[in-house]
């Protein structure tokens, strides 16, 4: 093998990922300033996982041999004028370290303790707070700076880091933070103008940028009072319309009925513990209409808001429509979503005419909102904005249409499927008004061309800012936004990564001051470039390109660092192309390069389009495989032979993960670490019982290159080396995990990496017989490593082959669904949870009772343990690509005996009692049928896990003389391994869950029971 010359930095070495993490996740709740507020971007990596990661991969581990002692020596210098002069501003942690060292700064000649001072000075400058800080700054840059010297770059330059995939700009916006210079590049115009606005425009242009976007904003707004102001009027007594309340209606289709129903889906207005509002449906059958009336909660009783004396007896909060049928309130009649949808295609989806329902206001020196049904004069003004819309579009003569009439492209229908309503132009998703806005802001911006402003890049810069704006603007101006009733405020349309139907939606006030509004839109922006203009001391890099035919030469780069598409999860460009057309009608003339075409590229995309009978997509995981490699290959080919990558990535499939991984490696890299960043909000833990993953992975990686750049082709592995190899290093990996709080999926991703490591270090792995060893294989060889070394952890102290093959699988399955060892919930990652509407389309149900894995990650999983999924039917139930472990509730029928009784269902918490019912006529009837009755015992089960299971289930139907006689008379309580299962599934069933509880009520008789 080819001798390595190069120190290992110290991502390759060790991370502070638990602090790291803490900061990552903090991070997903901060606003001001940060680069998320300047525009949306999806699945944009958090700063702090990004700034670790930038200096770790720079920065050479001082305790490798090779390490430069000029490199050495000024870490020395630096951490020991930290220990000295910047307590204050350690954390906990690393103040401890530092205090050591400011007593004895000797203790600093110990190369290990100063690889900890380093380490300890990254995981606090991961910290949002300390990002502005000048004496991080200060000392960041001064050791990017002499590491990049002390591995041979040229004095006075600085260490080039590429991202080709830039997408929001998190990684080369803290490469310019800790002093390298940045090369960004992606495919999507979107995207290449916020990396403009970060990388260029900032840095150069600094406050004076702010300070023009917020008073060129004010004039934007003024002049679009004069000529908007007519169709936003105040009411009479003062208050302030803030939010108008729109639905679709269709029309009943019952006999005779021709009923106008909204389609409303909740009748709340707003529900808060101090305050509730809701609506009243009124059917009016005489004019085959609906009407409401509001009403509001006082004390304990419910009145007309109109006429508190009416008291209104159990008002229900269902709307009118539910997984797209709509239901008549006049008649009763239901109306199928196969004709919902037929109507709404024929009024391209209704937004323009809908229903205004409900009015909200607010009023001058009081908090709150207050809530009207419609009057004249909103109706008309609504009605007006149409008429002035129709008006303006006959005579405009511009090149481009006044309101966006792009289409949108079928191939992304999984993800945008509201199209199939008939909102198949990006103009169909506003109102009238909402579009007569939208475009007076669009072309207020475009014609900006202030004389006091020479500079034609300073108005350029400027323009595409205020863009920004109108982006935003259009972001909470839509028929696709949400009303909060439980905040009281507007979601915004891409509250996740998709573009769905809304049936109900409210219209922002965007010259007023409630949410969504221009001015709010103007100072994010301003607050976003304030916080990052004195922050840098070089401008990056940005180029629009494909990231598999990259611009820059041979060996120019110092870091290739990137977090690539993560195979189906976001269609960028499908998604983007919602912004890009009013991003074209703005700066067409100012960025013509860029916004030539009608419609973002999607051709060189390189994701997986999720497949639909009505998709021509050509994007599949071939695809995919081959042009990620392409681009693999291509920062290979960038960067310098000693040069370092990191690549990142997360998703919840074997596949997706499979795919990423034969990339890597087919490009000629050699993966040299692997570290699990957590980058997800606590609040988020809500997908209980699914293998969702919090973590991103940070795969280390170096070119497998010679010095000349040519791919080393020659080093061949033995495939027995490599399997004795593999657990040796899955044990040293896990525990560490462990320690760090990654565990389940998380762990399991994340122990890739040092698998890898030593099967990319051959350019090809064979067998004795000469075969080839494909990366598929391997990857099952490595689940395999990875179950069984679970399982030594799920069963401390105790052999798990003791146990049989289905208590080692439930074992290792509930272990896959934790997210860190004090919560057993799932984590729902890049993808939020998906509404019913999305699950009618999609043929998704809600949520089902179980454990649910991916059925390719649970097959693995049992493989790796010796068990087959085929031949535990009576513990779990595949379905397609998903894998369910039964509730023990539904192993009634199997564990008792009683083929023909029908399996309790896991119901919901508010069901109890019906389940209990549900228990006790099941196991009566099995009681009668199998003679046990009231002195017998019932049938043991042939595994341990199903005694353990047996057992819960007769404590949670209240048996427990049945358990009792269960436990001692037939010595199922005298058996060790049954109390050590109990013990090690008490701790693996999620908290809340009925078998965590009944589990733990069965060990809590054991020591009444003499055990």
């Amino acid at each position: 093998m080819t001798q390595v010359t190069y120190p290992k930095r110290l991502i390759e070495v060790d991370l502070p990922i638990k602090r790291i993490s803490a900061h990552a996740r903090r991070e997903k709740s901060i606003r001001h300033g940060h680069i998320s507020t300047l525009h949306i971007w999806w699945a944009r990596r958090p700063l702090a996982a990004c700034r670790a990661v930038i200096c770790a991969a720079l920065w050479p581990d001082p305790a490798d041999p090779l390490c430069p002692e000029t490199f050495r020596a000024k870490a020395r210098q630096l951490m020991e004028a930290w220990a000295a002069d910047h307590l204050k501003l350690c954390g906990e942690e690393s103040g401890r370290h530092f205090v050591a060292i400011q007593k004895d700064p000797n203790l600093l000649k110990d190369n290990t303790i100063l690889r900890r001072a380093l380490l300890d000075f990254i995981a606090d400058f991961a910290n949002w707070d300390n990002s502005t800080v000048k004496e991080y700054l200060d000392t960041s840059r001064t050791l990017t700076q002499a590491a990049h010297e002390a591995l041979g770059g040229a004095p006075g330059t600085k260490p080039l880091v590429v991202d080709p995939f830039a997408g929001g700009g998190s990684i080369p916006l803290e490469a310019l933070r800790v002093g390298a210079d940045a090369f960004a590049s992606d495919l999507n115009p979107v995207a290449v103008l916020l990396n403009k606005v970060v990388l260029e425009y900032i840095p150069k242009y600094g406050q004076r940028l702010a300070d023009e976007v917020r008073k060129w904003g004010q004039w934007v707004k003024e002049e679009a009072e004069k000529e908007l102001a007519e169709f936003y009027p105040k009411d009479q007594d003062g208050a302030t319309p803030i939010a108008y309340l729109w639905a679709r209606t269709v029309q009943c289709e019952g006999p005779g009925c021709g009923t106008e129903v909204p389609l409303i889906r909740s009748l709340w207005l707003a529900k808060r513990s101090n305050r509730s509002v809701a609506l009243q449906v009124l059917p009016n059958r005489s004019k085959k209409r609906v009407d409401f009336q509001i009403i509001i909660k006082e004390r304990d009783c419910w009145v007309d808001q109109a006429n508190p004396a009416t008291k209104i007896q159990a008002p229900k909060f269902d709307g009118m429509v539910k997984r797209g049928s709509a239901t008549c309130p006049c008649c009763g009649y239901t109306t199928p979503v196969t004709r919902v949808r037929e109507q709404l295609k024929a009024r391209h989806g209704g937004s323009k005419d809908g229903r205004l329902f409900c009015t909200v206001t607010s009023r001058p020196g009081e908090q709150g909102r207050n809530y009207r049904l419609p009057s004249p004069l909103d109706l008309n003004s609504a009605r007006n904005a149409g008429t002035e819309l129709d008006r303006r579009t006959k005579s405009n003569v511009g090149p481009m249409s006044l309101v966006p009439d792009e289409k949108l492209d079928i191939r992304g229908i999984r993800h945008t499927w509201a199209m199939i309503y008939g909102l198949e132009t990006w103009g169909d998703y506003f109102t009238s008004r909402q579009a007569l806005t939208l475009t007076t802001l669009a072309r207020l911006v475009r014609e900006i061309h202030p004389d006091s402003l020479k500079d034609g890049g300073f108005i350029r810069a400027l323009k595409t800012c205020l863009a920004c704006g109108v982006s935003r603007q259009a972001d909470y101006l839509s028929s696709l936004t949400i009303w909060s009733s439980s905040g009281e405020f507007i979601a915004h349309t891409f509250g996740r990564q998709a573009v769905p139907m809304v049936w109900e939606w409210p219209e922002c006030q965007p010259l007023a001051h409630g949410s969504g509004n221009w001015l709010g839109a103007i100072n994010w922006i301003a607050l976003t470039i304030e916080a990052l203009s004195t922050e840098f001391v070089s401008t990056g890099q940005v180029e629009r390109v494909s990231a598999a035919t990259h611009l820059l030469a041979d060996d120019s780069a110092n870091g290739f660092i990137t977090d690539p598409p993560y195979y189906d999860a976001v269609p960028y460009a499908f998604l983007s192309d919602y912004f890009y057309v009013w991003h074209r009608r703005i700066l067409k003339d100012d960025h013509f390069d860029l916004l030539c075409n009608a419609a973002v590229p999607k051709d060189e995309e390189i994701v997986v389009d999720r497949t639909h009978e009505l998709s021509n997509s050509t994007h599949d995981i071939a695809f995919y495989e081959r042009e990620l490699t392409k681009a693999f290959t291509e920062g290979r080919r960038v960067l310098r032979p000693d040069g370092v990558g990191t690549i990142v990535f997360a998703s919840k499939t074997t596949t997706s993960w499979e795919a990423i991984l034969k990339a890597v490696v087919d490009a000629g890299w050699i993966v040299t670490g692997s570290w699990p960043i957590d980058t997800e909000r606590e609040a988020r833990v809500s997908a209980q019982g699914q293998a969702r993953l919090a973590s991103s992975v940070h795969l280390a990686c170096r070119p497998r290159e010679n010095h000349d750049g040519s791919v080393r082709m020659y080093e061949i592995g033995d495939w027995r080396d490599v399997l004795q190899e593999l657990p040796r290093r899955i044990h040293e990996w896990m525990p560490r995990l462990a320690e760090d709080g990654v565990v389940g999926a998380d762990a399991i991703f994340a122990c890739l990496g040092p698998a890898l490591e030593i099967f990319s270090r051959y350019s090809r792995v064979e067998k004795a017989s000469g075969e080839v060893v494909s990366l598929r294989e391997y990857l099952e060889q490595v689940w395999a490593a990875v179950a069984k070394e679970a399982l030594t952890m799920v069963f401390k102290g105790a052999d798990a082959s003791g146990f049989e093959e289905d208590a080692r699988l439930t074992a290792m399955w509930l272990w896959t669904l934790r997210t860190s060892e004090s919560n057993g919930n799932g984590v729902v990652s890049d993808e939020e949870s998906e509404t019913d509407d999305e699950e009618e389309e999609t043929g998704k149900k809600g949520k089902v009772a179980g454990f649910v894995l991916e059925y390719d990650a649970a097959r693995k999983i049992a493989q790796g343990l010796g068990a087959h999924l085929e031949d535990l039917q009576t513990l779990v139930e595949v379905k397609g690509d998903t894998a369910r472990l039964l509730p023990v509730a539904e192993r009634t029928r199997a564990l008792f005996g009683k083929d023909d009784a029908q399996a309790p269902s896991a119901a919901k918490k508010k069901k109890e009692p019906q389940q209990k019912l549900l228990f006790e006529a099941e196991l009566q009837e099995a009681e009668e049928s199998g003679g046990w009755g009231q002195k017998g015992v019932p049938r043991v089960g042939n595994t341990v896990l199903d005694r353990v299971h047996q057992a819960m289930i007769l404590f949670a139907a209240g048996r427990g003389e049945a358990l009792r006689r269960f436990l001692v008379d037939e010595g199922v309580g005298r058996a060790e391994r049954f109390w050590r299962l109990a013990q090690a599934l008490s701790a693996l069933y999620p908290s809340g869950t009925d078998e965590r509880r009944w589990v733990e009520g069965v060990q809590a008789r054991k020591k009444g029971l003499g055990f």
